[in-house]
């Protein structure tokens, strides 16, 4: 399955708010579709798979992807979930998205795909590139990134920076200065369920 390009509130009605995903939110608090408000009790597998959606739509990334993920953080020492947490959050495009420079996560991917963004000086625009701590995210030094970027900053996605970003509105830079630690993560999940369901076929 590729990247999800349809109507987004009808993600949210179904798996809940999603930060990175939209800043509106739907009128109706049911899921989509005809027996949205009579639903069944779910099963295991549903729930666990409710928790990977979330994951999955919030930051945009395909299933290959998210699989890809899942078995890099196996490979790390700690909890298995929080490091697949951390992979996620320290992408380019979603580190772009905390510190206000994009309303959205797909906001941000099209600032990094569009080369308005530069890490440690020079230009980017793959969006899925691990920041590291110590490195320096600012705009690119054109009229047009600096419009773009500048009304963005007018309606940020989320109003806390997290502890390991720092970000200068007016010199259009920041700097990643750690790991995002799990409180300042955004969306509301149970990474552990995510683990669970991918146990079986990663």
């Amino acid at each position: 399955m590729s990247r999800y390009r349809g109507p987004r509130l009808r993600i949210t009605r179904r798996l809940g708010d999603l930060p990175g995903l939209t800043r509106k939110s739907a009128r109706r608090a049911y899921p989509p579709g005809q027996h949205g408000q009579n639903r069944k009790k779910r099963s295991e597998y549903a729930i666990r798979l409710e928790e990977k959606q979330k994951l999955r739509f919030n930051y945009g990334i395909t299933e290959k992807q998210l699989l890809r993920y899942v078995r890099k953080a196996r490979r790390v020492t700690g909890s298995t979930g929080q490091v697949l947490l951390q992979l996620l959050e320290m992408r380019l495009d979603n580190t772009v998205f905390r510190m206000g420079m994009a309303p959205t996560i797909p906001a941000a991917r099209q600032l990094v795909n569009h080369g308005h963004v530069t890490v440690n000086g020079r230009p980017v625009n793959i969006a899925s590139y691990q920041c590291r701590p110590g490195e320096e995210i600012a705009v690119r030094n054109r009229e047009q990134s600096k419009k773009l970027v500048e009304a963005n900053l007018q309606y940020p996605g989320l109003a806390n920076l997290p502890n390991h970003l720092e970000f200068d509105k007016t010199k259009m830079q920041g700097k990643v200065n750690g790991v995002i630690e799990r409180e300042w993560v955004a969306l509301q999940v149970n990474e552990l369920l995510v683990v669970e369901y991918y146990s079986r076929q990663a």
